[in-house]
């Protein structure tokens, strides 16, 4: 296949995909409230893991001097 020819087959990139992800997650706890817990805790340890590193690299940032062989490969 060229550049010059169309695509063919069925992609789901970007905001398309972010869609059909949140409208499946939305479906699955409409039909079956159980898991209303279970996204419910899962969010909760995600806003707090995301909140505790926030606060970790807010407090203690990296540094020049903390990173080690800032060049691996030896390229300027």
């Amino acid at each position: 296949m060229t550049d010059d020819e169309p695509k063919r087959g069925f992609s789901l990139k970007g905001t398309a995909g972010l869609l059909i992800a949140v409208g499946a997650v939305a479906a699955v706890l409409i039909a079956w409230p159980a898991y209303r817990v279970f996204f419910l805790i899962s969010v909760a340890i995600g806003v707090a893991v995301a909140g505790g590193l926030f606060l970790w690299h807010k407090l203690r940032p990296i540094r020049d001097e903390d990173v080690e062989n800032k060049k691996p490969l030896g390229l300027s």
